[in-house]
């Protein structure tokens, strides 16, 4: 398999060069930036792409911008982020784009076969995410749910609005009055934050904040 290794730190990055070509992987290249690093995966065309996420100039995203545009020009490669940071928000694009992607933190990678293994799922078009991170995007979006202050009742209600069901029907629906469900309706606006502005309209806004949060 051919790899690009890319991190700033000289020292990880020629170590870990020197673990996978001793373990029968071809190391086509290293990059201490995102810049050589997009050049690198142009010219060499390698298989798997190891990089950091904090990489110069800024030392915040770059690794992770590089590794974004890689999967846009070129999807056959597979991705590996091996980060010391858990970047929940800025990961989660990246996550999203399909098969053979990874995520790991470099303080949980603790064994060498069990690492290399999962070089090899990523590159068949696998998905590997550490559980830490996995932990922080649940907790994210906790954080950030907007239906979390409705009741269970009040999320069938919306469950069934979003199906293009009218208060009557949504009555029929869950055998209750329709003035039940207006009631509601009216708690699940109010919940919702979604000020005063033609129910009709109100009942757009909500149904889209049902869609987007699941």
């Amino acid at each position: 398999m051919r790899v690009v290794v890319a991190d700033d730190d000289v020292l990880l990055r020629e170590g870990l060069a020197s673990l996978l070509e001793r373990s029968g992987l071809e190391v086509v290249g290293r990059a201490g930036d995102a810049q050589e690093l997009l050049v690198l995966v142009r010219e060499r065309r390698p298989e798997l792409v190891i990089v950091d996420i904090r990489m110069p100039p800024t030392n915040t995203v770059e690794g992770l911008e590089a590794a974004a545009e890689i999967r846009a020009r070129q999807p056959q490669v597979a991705i590996l982020v091996l980060s010391a940071h858990a970047e929940a928000e800025h990961a989660m694009q990246l996550l999203a784009s399909g098969g053979g992607i990874g995520y790991l933190l470099k303080s949980r990678v603790t064994d060498v076969g069990e690492f290399l293994d999962t070089l090899q799922r990523i590159a068949k078009g696998g998905s590997v995410v550490d559980p830490a991170l996995v932990q922080e995007l649940v907790a994210a979006r906790r954080r950030n749910d907007p239906l979390e202050g409705l009741s269970a009742r009040e999320r069938e209600v919306l469950s069934l609005m979003a199906e293009g069901r009218s208060n009557a029907g949504i009555a029929r629906r869950l055998w209750v009055t329709e003035g039940t469900v207006e009631k509601h309706v009216r708690s699940i606006l109010t919940k919702l934050g979604l000020a005063e502005a033609g129910d009709d309209h109100r009942r757009v806004l909500a149904v889209l904040t049902f869609l987007q949060a699941r």
